[in-house]
């Protein structure tokens, strides 16, 4: 199969507009469509979001019986769908239902007057599902028919984000081999990286699956209960089972990405002085480390090249959700140093949110 990569994401949100104000004033999102009962979408709101080309579907339950609202009901606002670009949506459909996915959604044709887009749904990993998308004629459209789109003016400067590098997904203690394969065999996946990351007492296995042509990037992360309990079993307590914990967008220029966005209100995880204190000097070639410094921002390198990386904090009231910001030079896949930072760089803002909740636990045994 030939995945062209990641095509949009949905998330399942309580508020469609509000999620879309804060990426819009933080991220530098635009709105560029909307759908909803009037578009021939029962049920539901949904609004389009650009910037690159990362697009960002956020989508509402209008009633009680439509999948958004026991989403959000279970896990909060996250991501639902992850849909994948593809050459014939049809053939993908069969071919990975062959390799044991389950059907969600036949193929169906949305079309006006010069576009066209087939889509069709299968199965993913927890409550998420990848909708798999075959684009033909003019690129403005989205799901003609079903999103109307806005006229929106073109940006004053370049975006500063690109596109989807990745997805971190977090899956149960037994299931991350299982999820692996599951890609291997449904959508033709190979593994391309794996790693025990530990991050003081803490431990978890990753494995990262990637579609044949580098498009579709999915990090595979399941935590070690042999050692103490940390923010991945944060996330899978929080949001209920497995879930994308966060995704990756694509930067040309990291460090002013970062300061644009800290202009607007977005926070980043703080790393430590040591960490540039001990960094190999040569390693951030493109960057000097005294760019990096006080931005938090981190540097590793695979095979093939640089990269750097920073986790934002999270807004979502469960911190269930986050998103990163990775420039690459070169590099196809992960280093070996910073992910356990980036990692430790997370612990210390879950941390203190792990610590009240365990206090006000405490607080109301104590009342009882």
């Amino acid at each position: 199969m030939d995945f062209l990569g990641v095509d949009h994401v949905e998330f399942y949100v309580g508020d469609a507009r509000q999620a879309a104000f804060v990426l819009c004033s933080g991220y530098g999102f635009r709105l560029y469509g909307e759908g909803g009962p009037e578009t021939g979408l029962p049920g539901q709101r949904s609004l389009l979001l650009g910037q690159g080309d990362c697009r960002v579907l956020l989508t509402s339950a209008l009633v009680p019986e439509h999948p958004a609202a026991a989403y959000v009901a279970r896990h909060g606002d996250g991501v639902a769908v992850i849909a994948f670009g593809t050459r014939d949506a049809a053939a993908a459909h069969d071919a990975t239902v062959a390799g044991g996915a389950t059907a969600v959604e036949a193929p169906r044709t949305y079309a006006c007057e010069g576009a066209s887009v087939v889509t069709a749904t299968v199965s993913g990993f927890g409550d998420v599902v990848h909708r798999l998308v075959e684009r033909h004629g003019s690129d403005r459209e989205f799901l003609p028919g079903a999103i109307e789109m806005l006229d929106v003016a073109p940006p004053a400067s370049p975006d500063l984000l690109r596109s989807i590098d990745h997805a971190a997904v977090c899956v149960p203690d037994g299931q991350l081999d299982a999820t692996t394969q599951y890609y291997r065999k449904a959508f033709g996946f190979e593994v391309i990286f794996e790693e025990y990351i530990e991050v003081g007492k803490q431990g978890m296995f990753s494995q990262v699956v990637q579609s044949p042509g580098g498009g579709v990037t999915l990090t595979l992360i399941q935590p070690d209960l042999s050692r103490s309990p940390g923010q991945i079993d944060d996330f899978l307590a929080w949001h209920d089972g497995a879930g994308v914990q966060h995704l990756a967008l694509n930067s040309s220029d990291i460090v002013t990405t970062v300061d644009t966005l800290a202009q607007r209100g977005v926070g980043f995880a703080f790393t430590p002085d040591g960490y540039y204190d001990a960094l190999d000097g040569g390693l951030a070639a493109e960057l000097p480390v005294d760019r990096l410094r006080g931005r938090g921002i981190l540097v590793d390198r695979d095979h093939f090249g640089r990269m750097y990386q920073i986790f934002a904090t999270s807004m979502h009231v469960r911190r269930t959700f986050f998103w990163e910001l990775i420039e690459r030079h070169g590099a196809r896949t992960f280093g070996t140093s910073n992910i356990p930072a980036l990692y430790e760089a997370k612990e210390r803002e879950l941390a203190t949110v792990r610590q009240s909740a365990q206090i006000h636990r405490s607080t109301e045994a104590d009342h009882r």
